[in-house]
């Protein structure tokens, strides 16, 4: 898949789950054709991002919930954790200090290269 399509499907995944614009079944679908270290890296991101002091943590990780109890998600994700470019992030940048644009271009470019 091309850098910007595969960069569009991720920012696509990531807003439907924070914005709830999406069922599980449809992310679950764009999570099913993701690489698993950039579904991991997503997840990871949202939940970081969603702790219990933010007011929409409740929706956002009970979506997240929802999409991991699809099958293969679960597989998928434990994957991806495995994955070098999770731990080329993990050890040069913080889940908490990057916005979502910026997060997604940098992994799918990290993935493609």
């Amino acid at each position: 898949m091309a850098f910007e399509q595969q960069t569009k499907e991720a920012l696509r995944l990531l807003e439907g789950i924070e914005r709830g614009t999406m069922t599980a079944a449809d992310s679950s679908n764009l999570v099913n054709d993701a690489d698993p270290a950039l579904v991991y890296l997503l997840f990871t991101w949202l939940r970081q991002q969603y702790g219990g002091s933010n007011p929409a943590s409740e929706a956002v990780l009970g979506r997240l919930v929802a999409i991991s109890n699809q099958g293969g998600v679960a597989a998928k994700m434990k994957k991806g954790q495995t994955d070098p470019v999770v731990e080329w992030f993990e050890e040069s940048y913080s889940y908490r200090n990057i916005a979502a644009s910026e997060f997604v271009e940098m992994i799918v470019e990290k993935l493609e290269g």
